[in-house]
Protein backbone atom coordinates (compact mmCIF):
# COMPACT_ATOMS: atom_id res chain seq x y z
CA UNK A 1 0.00 0.00 0.00
CA UNK A 2 1.62 3.21 -0.92
CA UNK A 3 1.33 6.61 1.28
CA UNK A 4 -1.25 8.07 -0.26
CA UNK A 5 -3.40 4.73 -0.11
CA UNK A 6 -2.40 4.71 3.79
CA UNK A 7 -3.65 8.02 3.92
CA UNK A 8 -6.67 7.58 2.84
CA UNK A 9 -7.24 4.45 4.98
CA UNK A 10 -7.19 6.60 7.93
CA UNK A 11 -8.62 9.36 7.00
CA UNK A 12 -11.73 7.01 6.12
CA UNK A 13 -11.68 5.29 9.40
CA UNK A 14 -11.75 9.16 11.23
CA UNK A 15 -14.43 9.45 9.57
CA UNK A 16 -16.55 5.95 10.21
CA UNK A 17 -16.44 6.78 13.75
CA UNK A 18 -16.63 10.43 14.39
CA UNK A 19 -18.86 11.74 16.93
CA UNK A 20 -18.19 15.41 16.75
CA UNK A 21 -22.08 16.31 16.38
CA UNK A 22 -25.03 14.85 17.16
CA UNK A 23 -25.65 13.05 13.56
CA UNK A 24 -23.78 10.00 14.65
CA UNK A 25 -26.67 9.49 17.16
CA UNK A 26 -29.40 8.66 14.25
CA UNK A 27 -27.20 7.26 11.41
CA UNK A 28 -26.13 4.14 9.88
CA UNK A 29 -22.89 4.61 8.38
CA UNK A 30 -20.91 7.61 8.35
CA UNK A 31 -19.82 8.14 4.63
CA UNK A 32 -16.48 8.27 3.44
CA UNK A 33 -15.54 9.16 -0.43
CA UNK A 34 -14.79 6.79 -2.70
CA UNK A 35 -13.25 5.89 -6.08
CA UNK A 36 -10.34 7.02 -7.79
CA UNK A 37 -8.27 8.41 -4.99
CA UNK A 38 -5.91 10.08 -8.66
CA UNK A 39 -8.96 11.35 -9.99
CA UNK A 40 -8.90 14.52 -11.93
CA UNK A 41 -12.92 14.75 -11.31
CA UNK A 42 -13.89 15.36 -7.96
CA UNK A 43 -17.91 14.54 -7.29
CA UNK A 44 -19.29 16.16 -4.45
CA UNK A 45 -22.95 15.68 -3.25
CA UNK A 46 -24.71 17.11 0.17
CA UNK A 47 -24.98 14.32 1.97
CA UNK A 48 -25.91 10.34 2.20
CA UNK A 49 -29.58 9.14 1.08
CA UNK A 50 -31.46 6.20 2.88
CA UNK A 51 -29.48 3.36 0.44
CA UNK A 52 -26.14 4.50 1.25
CA UNK A 53 -26.89 5.03 4.91
CA UNK A 54 -28.21 1.53 5.27
CA UNK A 55 -25.44 0.11 2.77
CA UNK A 56 -22.21 2.22 3.73
CA UNK A 57 -22.08 3.14 0.00
CA UNK A 58 -21.74 6.44 -2.65
CA UNK A 59 -24.89 6.64 -4.98
CA UNK A 60 -26.72 3.30 -4.81
CA UNK A 61 -29.81 4.46 -4.48
CA UNK A 62 -32.62 6.13 -7.26
CA UNK A 63 -30.39 8.99 -7.54
CA UNK A 64 -27.61 6.59 -7.69
CA UNK A 65 -29.43 5.09 -11.08
CA UNK A 66 -29.35 8.24 -12.65
CA UNK A 67 -26.01 9.33 -11.88
CA UNK A 68 -24.73 6.44 -13.31
CA UNK A 69 -27.03 6.64 -16.45
CA UNK A 70 -25.59 10.39 -16.72
CA UNK A 71 -22.05 9.22 -16.61
CA UNK A 72 -22.83 6.49 -19.01
CA UNK A 73 -24.52 8.82 -21.89
CA UNK A 74 -21.38 11.31 -20.67
CA UNK A 75 -18.67 8.13 -21.61
CA UNK A 76 -17.36 8.74 -17.81
CA UNK A 77 -16.68 5.69 -15.77
CA UNK A 78 -16.80 5.79 -12.08
CA UNK A 79 -13.46 4.64 -12.03
CA UNK A 80 -12.33 7.79 -13.44
CA UNK A 81 -13.90 10.40 -10.48
CA UNK A 82 -13.82 10.18 -6.70
CA UNK A 83 -16.97 10.82 -5.29
CA UNK A 84 -17.94 12.27 -1.50
CA UNK A 85 -20.14 14.37 0.23
CA UNK A 86 -20.51 17.60 2.17
CA UNK A 87 -21.88 16.11 5.44
CA UNK A 88 -20.61 12.75 5.80
CA UNK A 89 -24.01 11.20 7.74
CA UNK A 90 -27.67 10.58 6.76
CA UNK A 91 -29.46 13.81 7.15
CA UNK A 92 -32.76 12.95 9.41
CA UNK A 93 -35.93 13.30 7.39
CA UNK A 94 -33.51 14.80 4.50
CA UNK A 95 -33.64 18.17 6.52
CA UNK A 96 -31.00 20.68 5.40
CA UNK A 97 -27.53 20.42 6.85
CA UNK A 98 -27.04 23.00 9.34
CA UNK A 99 -24.54 25.35 9.26
CA UNK A 100 -22.52 23.88 12.20
CA UNK A 101 -22.69 20.58 10.80
CA UNK A 102 -21.17 21.43 7.58
CA UNK A 103 -18.30 23.61 9.17
CA UNK A 104 -17.56 20.30 11.16
CA UNK A 105 -17.82 17.95 8.56
CA UNK A 106 -16.15 19.80 5.70
CA UNK A 107 -12.80 19.64 7.57
CA UNK A 108 -12.63 15.76 5.97
CA UNK A 109 -14.26 17.12 2.66
CA UNK A 110 -11.11 19.78 2.71
CA UNK A 111 -8.85 17.04 3.45
CA UNK A 112 -10.06 15.19 0.58
CA UNK A 113 -9.74 18.09 -1.85
CA UNK A 114 -6.09 18.79 -0.62
CA UNK A 115 -4.86 15.11 -0.76
CA UNK A 116 -6.33 14.15 -4.39
CA UNK A 117 -5.33 17.57 -5.89
CA UNK A 118 -8.58 17.06 -8.37
CA UNK A 119 -8.20 19.76 -11.82
CA UNK A 120 -12.19 19.57 -11.78
CA UNK A 121 -14.35 19.63 -8.90
CA UNK A 122 -17.61 18.83 -9.32
CA UNK A 123 -20.31 20.01 -6.49
CA UNK A 124 -24.21 18.23 -6.89
CA UNK A 125 -26.62 20.66 -5.90
CA UNK A 126 -27.04 24.04 -3.68
CA UNK A 127 -25.78 23.37 -0.43
CA UNK A 128 -22.21 21.79 -2.10
CA UNK A 129 -22.30 24.27 -4.74
CA UNK A 130 -22.01 27.56 -2.17
CA UNK A 131 -19.56 25.62 0.03
CA UNK A 132 -17.36 25.06 -3.00
CA UNK A 133 -18.28 28.82 -3.83
CA UNK A 134 -17.23 29.79 -0.30
CA UNK A 135 -13.89 27.94 0.04
CA UNK A 136 -12.21 29.48 -2.80
CA UNK A 137 -13.82 32.91 -2.63
CA UNK A 138 -16.44 33.00 -5.67
CA UNK A 139 -19.63 34.82 -5.36
CA UNK A 140 -22.69 32.39 -4.53
CA UNK A 141 -26.22 33.44 -5.92
CA UNK A 142 -29.10 33.03 -4.15
CA UNK A 143 -31.10 29.50 -3.52
CA UNK A 144 -33.10 30.51 -6.24
CA UNK A 145 -30.71 31.29 -9.12
CA UNK A 146 -28.58 28.99 -8.39
CA UNK A 147 -29.40 26.80 -11.92
CA UNK A 148 -27.74 30.30 -13.28
CA UNK A 149 -24.61 28.43 -12.40
CA UNK A 150 -24.54 24.97 -13.31
CA UNK A 151 -23.26 23.99 -16.36
CA UNK A 152 -20.41 26.97 -16.32
CA UNK A 153 -17.03 26.11 -15.64
CA UNK A 154 -15.19 28.29 -12.96
CA UNK A 155 -11.50 28.92 -12.14
CA UNK A 156 -10.25 29.81 -8.66
CA UNK A 157 -6.80 29.07 -7.64
CA UNK A 158 -5.11 25.57 -9.30
CA UNK A 159 -8.59 24.33 -9.51
CA UNK A 160 -11.78 24.72 -12.17
CA UNK A 161 -15.18 24.18 -10.23
CA UNK A 162 -17.98 22.48 -12.41
CA UNK A 163 -21.40 22.87 -10.90
CA UNK A 164 -24.05 20.50 -11.90
CA UNK A 165 -27.43 19.86 -10.09
CA UNK A 166 -27.81 17.05 -8.23
CA UNK A 167 -29.11 13.85 -10.09
CA UNK A 168 -32.35 13.44 -7.64
CA UNK A 169 -33.63 16.64 -9.60
CA UNK A 170 -33.90 14.45 -12.30
CA UNK A 171 -36.56 12.39 -10.09
CA UNK A 172 -39.08 15.65 -9.12
CA UNK A 173 -38.41 16.87 -12.98
CA UNK A 174 -38.28 15.01 -15.71
CA UNK A 175 -38.56 18.31 -18.30
CA UNK A 176 -34.79 18.71 -17.03
CA UNK A 177 -33.46 15.81 -18.08
CA UNK A 178 -32.48 16.66 -21.46
CA UNK A 179 -30.33 20.30 -19.96
CA UNK A 180 -29.00 17.53 -17.52
CA UNK A 181 -27.63 15.20 -19.94
CA UNK A 182 -25.63 18.06 -21.65
CA UNK A 183 -24.19 19.08 -18.72
CA UNK A 184 -23.09 15.91 -17.42
CA UNK A 185 -21.93 15.30 -21.33
CA UNK A 186 -19.53 18.07 -20.70
CA UNK A 187 -17.42 16.16 -17.69
CA UNK A 188 -15.60 14.25 -20.55
CA UNK A 189 -14.90 17.42 -22.24
CA UNK A 190 -13.64 18.49 -19.28
CA UNK A 191 -10.62 15.69 -19.21
CA UNK A 192 -9.23 16.60 -22.43
CA UNK A 193 -7.77 19.28 -24.21
CA UNK A 194 -8.93 20.94 -27.18
CA UNK A 195 -7.69 18.97 -30.56
CA UNK A 196 -6.90 22.43 -32.24
CA UNK A 197 -5.03 23.73 -28.90
CA UNK A 198 -0.82 22.80 -29.89
CA UNK A 199 -1.72 24.94 -33.67
CA UNK A 200 -3.90 27.57 -31.82
CA UNK A 201 -2.35 31.33 -31.73
CA UNK A 202 -3.92 31.08 -27.90
CA UNK A 203 -1.06 28.92 -26.54
CA UNK A 204 1.46 31.24 -28.62
CA UNK A 205 0.33 33.85 -26.93
CA UNK A 206 -0.08 32.18 -23.11
CA UNK A 207 3.26 31.00 -23.59
CA UNK A 208 4.76 34.21 -24.44
CA UNK A 209 2.51 36.38 -21.66
CA UNK A 210 0.56 38.03 -23.84
CA UNK A 211 -3.00 36.53 -22.44
CA UNK A 212 -4.16 35.66 -19.11
CA UNK A 213 -4.05 32.30 -18.08
CA UNK A 214 -7.49 31.93 -17.42
CA UNK A 215 -8.75 31.70 -21.39
CA UNK A 216 -6.29 28.42 -21.91
CA UNK A 217 -7.80 26.82 -18.67
CA UNK A 218 -11.46 27.66 -19.05
CA UNK A 219 -11.57 27.52 -22.74
CA UNK A 220 -8.55 25.52 -24.66
CA UNK A 221 -8.09 23.12 -21.24
CA UNK A 222 -11.79 24.00 -20.17
CA UNK A 223 -15.00 23.29 -22.17
CA UNK A 224 -13.60 24.07 -25.11
CA UNK A 225 -16.46 23.48 -26.59
CA UNK A 226 -17.65 27.08 -25.94
CA UNK A 227 -14.95 28.42 -27.89
CA UNK A 228 -15.78 30.60 -30.47
CA UNK A 229 -12.41 30.10 -32.43
CA UNK A 230 -13.35 26.40 -31.62
CA UNK A 231 -16.91 26.13 -32.89
CA UNK A 232 -15.35 28.53 -36.38
CA UNK A 233 -12.61 25.67 -36.98
CA UNK A 234 -14.96 22.94 -36.99
CA UNK A 235 -16.72 24.70 -40.16
CA UNK A 236 -14.17 25.55 -41.65
CA UNK A 237 -14.69 29.95 -41.05
CA UNK A 238 -11.65 31.73 -41.12
CA UNK A 239 -11.62 33.72 -38.17
CA UNK A 240 -8.71 36.22 -36.61
CA UNK A 241 -5.57 35.04 -34.66
CA UNK A 242 -6.35 38.37 -32.21
CA UNK A 243 -9.47 37.05 -31.42
CA UNK A 244 -10.32 35.93 -27.44
CA UNK A 245 -12.11 32.21 -27.25
CA UNK A 246 -15.58 34.09 -26.15
CA UNK A 247 -14.99 35.82 -29.77
CA UNK A 248 -14.18 39.17 -28.78
CA UNK A 249 -10.66 41.06 -29.55
CA UNK A 250 -7.27 40.15 -27.90
CA UNK A 251 -5.84 42.89 -25.62
CA UNK A 252 -2.38 42.38 -24.22
CA UNK A 253 -2.77 41.49 -21.28
CA UNK A 254 0.21 41.27 -18.01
Amino acid sequence: MDEKSKNFKDLNKQIRECKKCSLWKTRGHALPGEGNIRAKLFLMAQAPGYNEDREGKMFIGPSGKVLDDLLKVGNVRREEVYMTNLVKCMLPKYRKPKQEEIETCSNYLDKEIEMIKPKVLVPLGYHATRYTFNKYGLSSPPKKQIHEVYGRLFLAEAVKIFPLPHPAAVLYNEAIKGTMIEDYCKLKVLLTTCKWYSACPMKRFYEQGRMNKKWVELYCKGDWERCVRYQMEEKGEAHSDQMLPNGTPMKEEK
